[in-house]
């Protein structure tokens, strides 16, 4: 079932959010609807929070990295079949030199910024069968789960603007959350008027 991606603005995209008992309710129902979602939305990566669930999940599938000219081949392979669940996850670690990527998000519809993180990253998570795995994660992979990982921290990547950018785009994001944008997939827009 594809969800409606909770729009810039909403309060549970700032929220930390809380780790998922072993027994929560309809897991693999729910990652298999929010895989649905993200691919919907033509996204990598997708959240819990941004469907309005302020829980510690979120998925990943950078495939479509894989086709990206730019990479080099070993990086080509290592993204072709990377399609990760990560429940409860914790970075552990973050190395290597901060890098710039052009990042979007599938919540802040239209604006790409350049963003600094880390190279290198080791993440203690379960999977979607609830096995733990501690793992370490460069390049693209590892930004997209940072990126995917700030979100369950409530933490948005145009929170890592300076605050220039964040000017420039304030009337942007304002639109965002008032619904006025078009989009090809479902959203819930907080600031949306009523009887439209």
């Amino acid at each position: 079932m594809i969800l409606p991606i909770v729009a810039y603005g909403d309060p549970v995209l700032k929220k930390k959010a809380k780790a998922i008992e072993a027994d929560y309710p309809n897991l693999s129902e729910l990652i298999e609807n929010m895989f649905e979602t993200m691919y919907n939305a033509h996204g990598v990566g997708l959240a819990a929070p941004q469907i309005g669930l302020s829980i510690r999940l979120f998925l990943v599938d950078a495939s479509p990295f894989a086709e990206d000219e730019d990479l080099t081949e070993e990086e080509q392979q290592s993204l072709k079949d990377f399609k990760k669940v990560f429940i409860n996850p914790v970075i552990t670690d973050e190395s290597g030199e901060e890098w710039a990527f052009n990042e979007g998000c599938l919540s802040i519809p239209d604006v790409r910024e350049d963003v600094f993180r880390k190279e290198r990253i080791t993440i203690e998570y379960l999977d979607e069968n609830l096995n733990a795995h501690t793992q370490t994660f460069d390049g693209l992979a590892a930004r997209v789960i940072q990126h995917e990982y700030d979100h369950i921290e409530g933490v948005l990547f145009t929170d890592k603007l300076s605050s220039l950018k964040k000017r420039l785009i304030k009337g942007k994001l304002a639109n965002i959350s008032k619904g006025k944008i078009k989009m090809d997939y479902r959203m819930r827009f907080p600031l949306m008027k009523k009887g439209r």
